[in-house]
């Protein structure tokens, strides 16, 4: 694990701050998944699904400090994807990059439909199409001028939606406590007898696999430490402060939703909206469908910059076709921004003229990517930090309870796993992600050996010329 900035980083500069990536840490985890999904995990397992959002919150936890230790030593776009390489092989380290830019960019298309299907909900004169397009045009944009740009507005956004927590905070615990004139508590009846866990823990742990996705998206810390400017001390700050605000924002509102909308209750569809409905606010869920579409817009946002550096990266090790290395003055790289919104766009356009026939099948491809990523991080700082400590190599942030909590991290996860196999709803995701892990790995593989062959082909003729004497 060098402790390095490598030609990636110096290639596209290093313009975030340092409480920019802080808060694209933060506002990556909190999504949509967060305001719209979490009702999927209080009707699985009821209130009990606190239980699974600890474990896949201590599960994140341990993956962040894991890539967070890599980034620090070796700041690169390539992130996961060149610390499995060094680890485990450039096949390896290739299949992981592209199965995550696979991903990404899939779910580009997604938000960007996500977030006009729900702006349409409030002006419906506006053409979902229409909105879809304009929001991917404005991001594009933002990606296309600098990363100092897309750092501030993805800071912004961020922002908007941990006002927008905290603001659910205060209301659901003065709910709670009684403290809103003329409304009553639910008080904590939801917690108490079988209430707490109607489906035992069957239901906790189908629950862990749903609620895992939640936190995807805070691998891409890793991916924008590249382009700080001091990406150690940046990767600290946002390791140390992200963790225990990711928890007490999740937690905490999960807390809040669960105590006051029962497991059974049709609430839990929008369940941010039905707690704030029983607190006596008006325009509870315009409110919350206007927080849920910054959400998704800056989740796109974030995805194009982390699609665009991870195929700047594969290219600029051979893996991918070299012009998506292309860098302009700014130093962004507009060919992979241009080429990882393109496949957005084709999506969408696809989507559009077939509905329900393309992005269904496509996000089922790929909805269990975020958990092989994780896998990789963890299995590659196992590998790099035993290499390291043997070599006395010194790092500048090291992951606590080493050996153990990464060996922790990687046993949540094949928990996860084994509870996906095992629901019939999840099993055809998860055999679809490993067919599509298979096809990238044989196809870098041989991209692998043609390179391989050809260079031994250019040095053989090189031999044969003739040597020019004087």
């Amino acid at each position: 694990m060098e402790h390095q900035t490598t030609t990636s980083a110096r290639a596209l500069g290093a313009a975030l701050k340092p409480r920019q990536l802080t808060m694209m840490g933060l506002g990556s985890a909190i999504g949509a998944g967060l305001f719209i999904g979490s009702g999927a995990g209080i009707q699985a397992a009821g209130p009990a699904v606190l239980i699974s959002y600890l474990v896949a919150g201590t599960l994140i936890i341990l993956v962040m400090w894991a890539l967070g230790e890599m980034a620090a030593a070796n700041p690169d776009s390539g992130a996961f994807s060149v610390y499995t390489a060094k680890a485990y092989g450039p096949v390896a380290g290739a299949t992981v990059g592209w199965l995550w830019w696979i991903q990404l960019v899939v779910v580009i298309a997604a938000e960007a439909l996500g977030a006009a299907g729900l702006l349409a909900t409030i002006f419906p004169a506006l053409p979902v199409w229409l909105m879809a397009f304009v929001f991917i045009v404005v991001l594009t944009a933002v990606n296309l001028t600098s990363v100092k740009n897309f750092g501030e507005f993805e800071f912004w956004f961020a922002l908007l939606k941990v006002a927008a927590i905290v603001g659910f905070l205060l209301v659901g615990f003065a709910l709670l406590f009684g403290w809103l004139p003329g409304v009553q508590s639910p008080g904590l009846t939801n917690f108490t007898g079988s209430g707490f866990a109607p489906s035992g823990f069957a239901g906790i742990a189908t629950a862990l696999f749903v609620v895992a996705f939640a936190f995807g998206g805070t691998e891409i810390v890793s991916v924008a430490a590249a382009e700080t400017a001091e990406p150690a001390r940046s990767v600290k700050k946002a390791v140390r402060t992200v963790l225990w605000r990711i928890l007490v924002f999740y937690i905490g509102a999960i807390f809040v939703i669960a105590a006051v909308v029962p497991a059974g209750s049709a609430g839990l569809k929008s369940p941010f909206a039905a707690v704030l409905d029983a607190a006596g606010m008006p325009g509870a869920a315009t409110a919350i469908t206007l927080v849920a579409v910054a959400a998704l817009l800056s989740a796109l946002n974030a995805n194009l910059y982390g699609a665009s550096r991870m195929a700047f990266s594969l290219a600029e090790r051979g893996e991918a076709p070299r012009w998506l290395a292309s860098v302009s003055k700014a130093r962004v790289p507009v060919v992979a921004v241009l080429a990882s919104v393109a496949f957005g766009v084709v999506t969408v356009v696809l989507e559009l003229i077939f509905p329900e026939m393309v992005l269904g099948v496509l996000l089922n491809i790929v909805g269990s990517t975020c958990l092989l990523v994780w896998t990789s991080a963890l299995l590659a700082q196992l590998a790099l930090r035993l290499r390291a400590d043997r070599d006395g190599t010194e790092l500048p942030l090291r992951m606590p309870g080493f050996p153990w909590l990464t060996s922790l991290g990687l046993l949540i996860l094949a928990a996860i796993f084994t509870v996906g196999f095992i629901g019939e709803d999840s099993r055809p995701q998860l055999l679809s992600t490993f067919a599509l892990v298979a096809v990238l790995a044989v196809a870098n593989w041989l991209n692998k050996r043609n390179r391989r062959l050809a260079s031994v082909e250019e040095s053989s003729e090189r031999a044969k010329e003739p040597v020019l004497t004087d």
